[in-house]
């Protein structure tokens, strides 16, 4: 009976994609579909904990718990987009040691791979968006871009692209390579064991509600960050260039500390603003030009206002 149940699952789940694909008019993958169940079954597993993790928030956790996994939310996010997104993927800027740790125990507690797999990851999906070799393929239709492609094995064509991707400034950072070595022990450590410890020890919290309140926060964040591979490369506009898929979107930025202004980001990706002027919701932004101030981040990166006027007037002028 169990079985009959995933292979019903696993046939919906084909053709609720292809059917998606379909309809925006992109072709079909022509390579075997192969579900990762372990990852299916993870995923709910998450997304009814994320229900019930805020229905406990709400009504039973103490006020300090919902404030301590809201900090550890945030904190969390600005690993993800002022380390691996903007210092590790992009060299947007450079940090010095203490900045770069800080920020690889934030994107530890991330839980979302190790830096070095998620770079590798979004540099393929920047080199070749929207083809096979993409990761989060747009094309593919809203759901594969967002949770969907980590439930199905990749397409061959992402391990073979990826391959191809230059990782060695990556592999001589030393904090990077400590991270991935512990990657294991450090994310426990970072994402599960000291967020529960704190509530529990600290204010008494009920280690049941802890664990709700944790798990749900994780998958917060995890739809938080792809929500950039889906609603930002479907909904909102293009200023900078109308050929490619990524797009503008404020909302998008408002969750992501200001990683919403996408379509900008794949014309200048080395821009450590990852938007023109200080576009709203550029928490991320302060964030790296509070470190400089500190003197722990320097070299910023950015468009001159001559670039980005030349590429808008090229989209104006494509679209005329």
């Amino acid at each position: 009976m169990t079985l009959d149940i995933l292979e019903q699952f696993e046939m919906k789940f084909k053709e609720s994609v292809n059917d998606e694909v379909s309809a925006k008019g992109s072709h079909k993958t022509d390579y075997e579909w192969k579900l990762v169940w372990r990852n299916v079954i993870i995923f709910i597993y998450i997304h009814v904990t994320i229900i019930y993790g805020l229905y406990v928030a709400f009504f039973y956790g103490k006020l300090w718990t919902f404030i301590w996994f809201y900090a550890i939310g945030v904190g969390t996010g600005f690993g993800v987009t002022a380390g691996a997104h903007r210092l590790w993927c992009h060299r947007s800027y450079k940090a010095k040691w203490p900045l770069r740790f800080i920020l690889m125990i934030l994107q530890t507690a991330a839980f979302q791979d190790d830096i070095y797999v998620w770079v590798r990851d979004h540099r393929v999906h920047h080199k070749f968006t929207d083809t096979n070799a993409d990761p989060y393929n747009s094309k593919r239709g809203f759901f594969f871009s967002h949770i969907g492609w980590l439930m199905l094995r990749k397409h061959s064509e992402v391990v073979k692209k990826g391959a191809t991707i230059d990782m060695s400034d990556i592999e001589q950072d030393p904090i990077v390579t400590f991270q991935r070595k512990w990657y294991l022990l450090l994310m426990l450590v970072c994402c599960f064991i000291v967020p529960l410890t704190v509530p529990v020890w600290g204010w008494n919290e009920s280690l049941w509600y802890a664990w709700h309140m944790a798990v749900g926060r994780y998958g917060i964040n995890l739809n938080i960050t792809w929500s950039v591979n889906s609603f930002a490369h479907m909904y909102g506009v293009k200023p900078y260039d109308t050929t490619i898929t990524p797009t503008d979107n404020a909302s998008v930025s408002m969750i992501t500390l200001g990683e919403g202004w996408h379509n900008y980001h794949h014309v200048f990706p080395w821009d450590y603003k990852a938007a023109e002027f200080g576009r709203d919701f550029s928490y991320t932004t302060a964030l790296i030009e509070f470190c400089a101030y500190l003197g722990l981040a320097y070299d910023l990166k950015t468009a001159s206002p001559e670039m980005v006027k030349n590429v808008f007037f090229k989209t104006i002028t494509k679209m005329k």
